[in-house]
């Protein structure tokens, strides 16, 4: 094993043992689980309030059970030296830097090209340089922009404005001073943000992604369409139906990384056009967001709410499941329908080269041995059964690594890049997440009529993790059967509508990201969205 590959794993190892270490600790909650306002769990730091506050008549945030909405949003927003509302300003800000990073991509090429002609004039490229290992010179102005144009780490950049606003707001405002401000810093993000399923899906990214995996499911997919012929339409069809499905059983998160890697090689190589691109990402998103919804383990927005108001299996495919399946049928038959005549003008990469030109390794067709497969399968296994426990689902991903150096000829490389930076997103946007409840409780709260909570979480979700969305719905009291199932089906259904929408969705991103000139536009995703989104919403609460 790589020393590259070592230090990778540390730094896994170390940040899953973030919350549990700093839980250890002497530090007393400043909101301590249960009490009288009956938390689920402790709260480190002073910051945000516990949503029951703002209904205690005896708590400063008291807003009034006479107010109207407008008014509730007001007191809250102004609480703890106006945090919430600075709070969620940054988050906003964030969106909307995920819109302009290609932008910033744009800015990064031009300074690397000017760099390039300076160091070439100046004779600082590496074979100018007298030593065998030397390297050019770097452009610190590319790197900046190049930095802010990659998607996946925006959240993460705007955690450092939020750290700003927090020590800001609850240290030196109210007079704490900025080393309080830093300790509240501390005890938010060591205590009560939960990194576990980021690493989770840098996990399963990973292992979804190795050679084993993909050829076994590449046959699968593989057989479903040579019963319709194998042709190009045949795969995507077959694609965008079976492994969003799949998806309620192994994990959302590794659904999308196996589909967006068999898209990548059987359909987005064929250099389709614009439209029709982002058409079939649009389409996967949704397929992902609702195919999970089988089960009640799968889909991150499901699972959050399960075990609470008592959704098994059962419950999910009777009220769910088939629904979905319908759903996603329609969707992929229409799309089918307005696009079939663009199959026909798909081209093959490989048509213009020369037969005797070798493959490329990572490409290879030879055969891999079953009990190799079915080792791969039993760690992703794993891995979806400890998908809460990071300490065991690291320890099954490093003896993995390990045995793929053991049978490294029929492997490829484990590449971390991607699942890192999808791992920063996540947890970026759990980070700032965690300070959105504030708004999103209340507007959850405040109607009762199942369509405009059905809309509503849908319009919610497209700008805020769906996960979120049903978590806060869940610490409703009293919510209406109804109200809970219009909830759970929006917050699923408007799953594909932008990047942050679902977490699987940076996944696919990053992996169908060089296939879109400049990355993927996320007026253009929310648009190709649009249709599936309607159709599923619509097999939700009509059926």
């Amino acid at each position: 094993m790589t020393s590259a590959r070592a230090l990778i794993l540390l730094a896994l190892i170390l940040l899953s043992g973030l919350g549990p270490a700093s839980a250890a600790g002497d530090q007393e909650p400043a909101y301590p689980r249960g009490g009288k306002w009956e938390l689920e769990k402790e709260q480190h730091a002073h910051f945000p309030l516990p949503l029951p506050a703002y209904t205690d008549p005896d708590h400063v945030a008291f807003e009034g059970k006479a107010n109207t909405l407008w008014e509730k949003l007001r007191k809250r927003a102004a609480a703890q030296h106006h945090f919430n509302l600075i709070a969620t300003i940054i988050f906003a800000c964030a969106i909307l830097h995920t819109f302009l990073s290609g932008i910033f991509k744009e800015r990064a090429h031009l300074h690397e090209a000017r760099h390039r002609k300076v160091i070439e004039k100046n004779r600082r490229r590496a074979v100018d340089k007298p030593e065998e290992d030397a390297k050019d010179d770097v452009s610190f102005r590319a790197w900046f922009f190049h930095t802010l144009g990659e998607v996946e780490a925006v959240f993460g950049i705007w955690v450092i404005a939020l750290a700003g606003a927090i020590v800001w707001c609850q240290g030196i405002a109210p007079g704490n001073g900025f080393l309080h401000g830093i300790g509240e810093v501390q005890h938010y993000l060591g205590h009560d943000v939960t990194y576990t399923e980021p690493l989770f899906v840098i996990v399963i990214m990973a292992i979804a992604a190795t050679r084993p995996v993909i050829r076994l499911s590449e046959a699968c997919v593989n057989r479903v369409a040579c019963l319709f012929g194998g042709t190009p339409a045949a795969w995507w069809f077959s694609t965008l139906t079976l492994t969003p499905l799949l998806g309620s059983f192994i994990t959302e998160p590794a659904a999308m990384t196996i589909a967006a890697l068999l898209l990548a090689k059987r359909f987005y190589s064929l250099k389709p056009s614009s439209t029709f691109a982002y058409a079939t990402i649009g389409l996967l998103f949704v397929n992902v967001s609702v195919g999970g919804t089988l089960t009640h383990f799968a889909a991150p927005p499901v699972l959050m709410v399960a075990e609470r108001w008592d959704w098994d299996m059962g419950f999910m495919i009777t009220n769910f499941g088939w629904k979905a399946i319908l759903g996603i049928l329609l969707s992929n038959s229409l799309y089918f329908l307005l696009f079939r005549r663009q199959f026909s003008d798909l081209k093959d990469p490989f048509s213009g080269l020369d037969a005797n030109t070798p493959a490329r390794w990572e490409e290879r067709e030879d055969p891999i041995p079953p009990v190799i497969t079915a080792v791969h399968l039993l760690f992703l296994g794993w891995t979806v059964f400890m998908a809460h426990y990071p300490p065991l689902f690291l320890g099954g991903f490093l003896i993995l690594l390990g045995f793929t150096e053991a049978t490294g000829h029929h492997q490829n490389d484990v590449r971390m890049r991607m699942p890192l930076l999808v791992g920063c997103f996540l947890a970026g946007l759990v980070v700032h997440g965690g300070c959105q409840g504030w708004w999103i409780e209340l507007l959850l709260t405040t109607f009762d009529n199942e369509w405009i909570l059905m809309i509503g979480a849908t319009i919610l979700t497209a700008f805020n993790d769906n996960a979120a969305v049903t978590y806060l719905a869940s610490q409703a009291p009293q919510l209406a059967e109804a109200a809970k199932y219009a909830v759970v089906a929006g917050a699923v259904t408007g799953g594909g509508l932008t990047v942050i929408a679902n977490a699987p969705n940076p996944a696919g991103q990053a992996i169908l990201g060089r296939f879109f000139k400049g990355g993927v536009s996320p007026a253009k995703l929310a648009l190709a969205a649009l249709l599936p989104t309607v159709i599923v919403g619509m097999a939700f609460m009509l059926l």
